[in-house]
């Protein structure tokens, strides 16, 4: 067990288009739902930004801008951890013709996933560690490849952006693993243990521990699960080594029914970590002990 954790607060996904209204889609609500989530105590926020017309995740550098200098301008100062997972989505044609590939097929350059990072220097970016089919849509594939992958973390280590290595199933977490072994990641590495999520690692406790088992020893790392099971992680989490994350990427609900947004999510978190005597960690303090540069405000 630790002590002493930092929340992050996913505060809207990227994807398919939510379907219901507290997720926040408009660079204005992101940002002031990102503010709002640092007020409640969340250390840092990890960020994607949805297109306006179709609400569903973008790439576009104009909204990454409008939410990223809100933040910056706001009277808090949370530690930016923005997404590169948009644009690596295929849909395959069935099963008795997968090719050629369904509309919905969007897969960016490692250049394109970086443009925003490379523009707007968040301390911390996420890359998703290999690939995983969906569970909403049984021809669409989430795809990483190894060649990707390292092309991106090589380029996130010459721009002074830490990589947050996304770890859906174990086979991820291997790769994830290689790129610290290569080089490809300067300093204490940085790792996201993300369960629950359909068709990658289960929530359940054996599994989440046999990948902390295989985290290397000086690692820091984050641990949560989708849905019903989000908050029972936020307890869970320090009793297995590991960092907090909560926010309505990942579930949508306070309690049965009630739905949240995302300071109440932080809240609720921070309430639980004090019930069992956790300290948790201001932004300041995140950056220090993963020695992060704040490369604007």
């Amino acid at each position: 067990m630790i002590s002493e954790v930092f929340i992050t607060c996913a505060v809207t996904g990227g994807g398919e288009a939510p379907r219901q209204k507290n997720v926040p889609v408009t660079p204005e609500e992101i940002a002031q739902s990102s503010i709002e989530a640092a007020r409640a105590g969340a250390a840092a926020v990890h960020l994607h930004v949805r297109d306006l017309k179709t609400h569903e995740g973008s790439l576009n550098a104009t909204l990454w801008r409008a939410v990223v200098q809100r933040i910056r301008q706001s009277d808090v100062n949370p530690v930016l951890n923005l997404t590169t997972g948009e644009g690596c989505s295929i849909v395959l044609g069935g099963p008795e013709g997968p090719l050629p590939l369904g509309p919905a097929t969007w897969m960016a350059s490692a250049r394109e996933r970086l443009a925003h990072i490379e523009e707007l220097r968040p301390e911390i970016c996420t890359l998703d560690c290999g690939s995983k089919s969906s569970k909403g849509n049984a021809e669409s594939v989430m795809v990483n490849s190894a060649g990707m992958l390292r092309a991106m973390a090589g380029r996130c280590k010459e721009i002074g952006v830490k990589p947050e290595l996304e770890v859906f199933d174990t086979g991820h977490l291997a790769l994830a693993n290689d790129l610290i072994k290569d080089g490809l990641v300067d300093g204490t590495p940085l790792y996201q243990l993300c369960m629950g999520t359909g068709n990658g690692a289960p929530s359940d406790v054996s599994t989440l521990m046999a990948m902390v088992h295989q985290l290397p020893p000086h690692a820091v790392y984050s641990a949560f699960s989708v849905g019903p099971m989000q908050l029972p992680y936020a307890a869970l989490s320090p009793m297995v080594g590991a960092n907090v994350r909560v926010g309505l990427e990942d579930n949508l609900y306070l309690s049965r029914g009630k739905l949240a947004t995302n300071a109440e999510l932080v809240q609720r978190a921070t309430e639980i970590l004090d019930r069992i005597g956790v300290r948790i960690m201001s932004s300041d303090e995140m950056r220090h002990k993963l020695k992060l540069y704040a490369h604007g405000k």
